[in-house]
């Protein structure tokens, strides 16, 4: 797992490919992170499905409730069928772009 920090925004990246011991290491240091948006990023792990990608929603609500982005970077998977509650785009320029937009709701009370 690596951890990068930019501004008010931390990327997550699962380096080893393992998702299930990725999900348990980003859960048990969610604390760690909980002040600032998440991009999770998965574009190394071309196995997911879309199943895997909702055991995230129990962290995106946290960070919904806390006022915060929680974006989702993963590829090669059908985006029509993910749940409408997750943020997912194909590349860090995409999430780090949705993170800038909901900034801006957030400052205009939306």
């Amino acid at each position: 797992m690596k951890v990068d920090q930019k501004g008010h925004t931390v990327t997550i990246k699962d380096t080893q490919g393992d998702f299930k011991s990725f999900l348990e290491k980003v859960t048990q240091q969610f604390k760690t992170f909980e002040k600032q948006n998440i991009i999770i990023d998965l574009t190394s792990d071309s196995n997911l499905s879309e199943n895997d990608l909702k055991l995230f929603l129990p962290l995106s609500k946290q960070q919904k409730k806390a006022k915060k982005s929680f974006v989702i970077v993963a590829q090669e998977l059908d985006f029509n069928a993910i749940s409408d509650k997750l943020t997912v785009v194909p590349s860090l320029l995409e999430a780090h772009d949705i993170i800038e937009m909901e900034e801006i709701e957030r400052d205009l009370g939306f």
